[in-house]
């Protein structure tokens, strides 16, 4: 059982159609995705988030995921930073990117963002945690610690109650070779479009429904749909469901001005749900309040 799902692991992580990493928080971590989200919030913000996805299921993926943005000193541009670590079975990969957006007001209440974003990705493969007959089978050694850059683009338009975004965060395909040049990993370009309102339905309490997409040739498509309410500024409950996938339920707490602190749980509603109690994820999100900032209440994005 434990080669089965190491080679089931090993084979989703290096799969003809690979995926970026995925999130049930999204609207939230917007940067890993649209590069144009840098510096949108108007102060520098430092997100952290962790999640354990398929509990239960050995070398079922790990995701960790660490950004810094902020806009550069009140003008019209924004930068950003950030890592994204993926475990999946045998493999190991580490993706750092640089954000950069510039923004220009549409009227009162809109801005829209232009961002364009740089990777380099390194991917790593653990062969003691693989049943391989020849070891020294060079279409395995090419993977490992393989680096491989790429850029990305992306639009954003928002104001303090609502968002819409597409996004390209890889433009690049890669691909990896044997001898017979067969393609045995290749990293898929993505497609996202995100969107969300903010509805004020009394004083004390706002709801938020969200929207992702996300295209990549050769795979289904992905779609989340959730909805949040914030009760008095402070408490956040929701539920979110992933098309043929998984549903959710997420809460979230304004611990001070500038620290938030977000939690979700997902139960995987395909067959998978066997062989697994579900998805944890959890995030910190710090932000530093300065002079030119017009934050005035917290924001669900």
């Amino acid at each position: 059982m434990k080669n089965l799902v190491l080679v089931f692991m090993f084979f989703s992580a290096i799969g003809f159609a690979q995926q970026d990493s995925q999130y049930t928080q999204y609207m939230y971590n917007t940067i890993t995705v649209n590069p144009a989200y840098a510096g949108s919030r108007g102060l520098l913000s430092v997100f952290g988030l962790h999640r354990s996805q398929w509990i239960g299921l050995e070398g079922a993926p790990r995701t960790n995921a660490f950004s810094v943005n902020t806009p550069l000193n009140g003008n019209h541009l924004g930068l950003g930073v950030s890592v994204v670590n993926d475990k999946i079975g045998p493999t190991v990969e580490n993706t750092f990117s640089a954000d950069l957006s510039y923004t220009v007001p549409t009227s009162e209440t809109f801005k829209l963002s232009f961002g364009i974003k740089g990777t380099a990705n390194l991917f790593n493969i653990d062969m003691n945690k693989l049943d391989i007959k020849d070891q020294g089978d060079k279409k395995f050694q090419d993977l490992d610690g393989k680096l491989s850059p790429n850029i990305g683009a992306g639009v954003y338009l928002h104001s303090d109650k609502m968002y819409v975004g597409l996004s390209v965060p890889n433009f690049i395909e890669s691909d990896r070779y044997n001898d017979d040049q067969v393609t045995i990993f290749k990293e898929k370009i993505n497609y996202y479009f995100i969107a969300g309102y903010v509805f004020d339905i009394n004083p004390y309490v706002q709801f938020k429904p969200a929207l992702l997409t996300k295209m990549v040739q050769g795979s289904p498509l992905q779609v989340d749909v959730s909805g949040n309410f914030m009760f008095n500024e402070k408490f956040v409950l929701g539920l979110g469901y992933r098309w043929s996938a998984s549903v959710s339920a997420m809460a979230g707490f304004q611990v001070s001005e500038g620290l938030y602190i977000g939690y979700a749980y997902d139960h995987e509603t395909t067959r998978l749900q066997k062989y697994n109690s579900g998805s944890h994820e959890i995030f910190l999100r710090f932000e530093l309040f300065n002079s030119y900032s017009r934050i005035t209440s917290p924001r669900f994005f």
